[in-house]
């Protein structure tokens, strides 16, 4: 699943890419991803003003209102032509140059139409986009919060962008338990988590985001297993202690612990 660093890849690119380019027309082979009829949508002749990303969102800006996609649980956004599309796509947005952009979503997805971003529920709800947060910031939203800390970052009511394959390492680094209540940390391991978070999801972006993912060009990142410490590394010593990773049920995901280095 595209997280924050993937998606504010595709983001940046779009934004360098698209921006002042004319849309010609839409081709829907998926309409219940879109939130109005197809034949509703007032995009033919428009152009695309600006592109930016919040959190697990592309927010696209048109001359007659906002684009909105949101990838699920998976899925492409490509760059490419009518003679080159790929096996598999879900919508075609084609500009009046004759480049369009595929869109695949591998389960469910959503491509939603607004005059303005207020407007629309599932992302005006969303909390702020990680990499916008201070310190500062991120206390005063932790601050008289008792729920488990990595629930409430899984929560994009919360915060937008962090999913479950980011959040794992950063807990480890911090040493905190996916499972403690906020109102236990520490001002000092509430920096060092903030720290962890901002260095893992830079650290993503400045490699191209995860290797199971593509950006809008069809490239993979380069973040892959060798970057991770805890995660996914069951039965593993741990890198810092030597005891061996363990992976617990944390509601209705998983997560990967030292459980020497996290203890509950």
């Amino acid at each position: 699943m595209p997280e924050l660093p993937e998606i504010s890849i595709l983001a940046r690119q779009l934004q360098q890419e698209i921006v002042g380019r004319t849309i010609a027309g839409l081709e829907v082979l998926q309409p219940k991803s879109l939130n109005v009829p197809p034949e509703d949508l007032p995009l033919s002749g428009t152009e695309i003003l600006t592109v930016q990303s919040h959190g697990k969102w592309v927010q696209i800006q048109t001359t007659a209102g906002w684009l909105l996609v949101g990838l699920g649980m998976g899925g492409e956004i490509l760059l490419t032509d009518r003679s080159h599309l790929p096996e598999k796509y879900r919508l075609i947005v084609d500009f009046e140059d004759g480049e369009c952009l595929a869109i695949n979503f591998w389960w469910f997805g959503y491509f939603h139409y607004v005059t303005d971003l207020a407007d629309h529920p599932m992302t005006a709800s969303l909390g702020p986009d990680f990499m916008t947060l201070s310190l500062e910031d991120f206390r005063e939203i932790l601050r008289g919060r008792r729920g488990g800390i990595k629930a409430f970052l899984l929560n994009q009511k919360h915060v937008a962008g962090i999913g479950n394959v980011y959040v794992q390492d950063p807990l480890f680094n911090a040493g905190i338990h996916p499972l403690r209540t906020i109102n236990t940390l520490s001002d000092n391991e509430i920096q060092v988590l903030w720290q962890a978070l901002r260095g893992t999801l830079q650290e993503s972006i400045e490699h191209g985001g995860s290797h199971w993912e593509q950006n809008l060009y069809g490239e993979h990142g380069r973040w892959d297993n060798s970057f991770f410490q805890a995660a996914y590394r069951e039965g593993q010593p741990c890198p810092n202690c030597g005891t061996t990773i363990e992976k617990i049920k944390t509601g209705s995901t998983s997560t990967y612990i030292c459980p020497a280095c996290q203890p509950l």
